[in-house]
């Protein structure tokens, strides 16, 4: 298998298994660091929408102008973009709103859900989560091993800003699991396996795609990609970076992310 399939796998499995982080952090420990949570959560999101804004959908453009002209390369270029939001929105609308991983989860607020919630439900909800989790990760395995594919720098960025944002969905699975069953061992496997979604996405994405990878195809995957990443960004990580806010950290993260990846694609070019 070429080195650069390697590569763009091994990124998409290492950002998928942060729910493993995730879950160690709140089997770990008794609170929860919400000012660290804010800034990594905020960061992402910059990270995240600089990357698809300026360097993805560029990218999708140009490949899809070069293969099918000016007008039409753009008007399918923002039909892609619109459509990876739409497709990603569809994933969480079906999403069970008691396992949807956009739900916060603190430590502390679910040692004390421990007394008020019966021990079935909490079982429920950590399995509700896991799935919904599994779920929601397939796209964004996809994104990750594309990007990586065609541009291994591209995707290192997007590996660690999507790991991040891993983990706090590994705490979400991880806590209701662990205070149900009163096994951390089981609640960690749970966490961790459901980030293994990812690279099952980009394995998918290797076997189905590849062999129908040319410039539109190219380009539209590319397009779709930003849609996914900016509706991730916009929906999950910035609320849930202002939900654990200090003193708008969240927002200091956001410019951190975007500043570095900025700095990142200037010292790359």
């Amino acid at each position: 298998m070429p080195e650069d399939i390697l590569l763009a796998f091994g990124l998409t499995l290492m950002a998928g298994l942060a729910t493993g982080i995730g879950s160690c952090l709140a089997l770990m420990t008794s609170t929860t660091n919400t000012k660290f949570l804010s800034l990594a959560l905020g960061f992402s999101a910059g990270v995240m929408i600089y990357v698809s804004m300026i360097e993805i959908f560029v990218k999708a453009k140009d490949a899809l102008i070069t293969a099918m002209g000016v007008e039409m390369g753009n008007w399918v270029t923002v039909a892609g973009f619109f459509a990876g939001m739409i497709f990603i929105a569809l994933i969480d609308k079906f999403v069970p709103t008691n396992g949807n991983p956009h739900e916060l989860k603190k430590v502390e607020d679910m040692n004390q859900a421990e007394k008020a919630v019966e021990k079935p439900e909490l079982l429920k909800m950590g399995t509700f989560t896991a799935l919904a989790i599994t779920i929601h990760n397939f796209p964004e395995g996809i994104a990750t091993f594309t990007s990586a594919l065609q541009d291994p720098a591209l995707g290192i960025a997007i590996a660690i800003a999507i790991a991040i944002h891993n983990i706090p969905e590994g705490i979400a699975v991880s806590v209701p699991l662990y205070f149900a069953t009163g096994d951390k061992k089981k609640a960690f496997i749970h966490s961790f396996l459901s980030g293994l979604s990812e690279p099952v996405g980009a394995i998918l994405a290797y076997l189905i795609l590849m062999p129908f990878l040319n410039d539109i195809m190219f380009g539209i995957i590319f397009a779709a990609v930003a849609g996914i990443m900016v509706f991730i960004s916009l929906d999950e990580l910035l609320p849930a970076a202002k939900k654990y806010d200090e003193a708008h950290l969240s927002i200091y993260g956001l410019i951190g992310g975007m500043a570095v990846m900025a700095l990142s694609l200037l010292l790359i070019i």
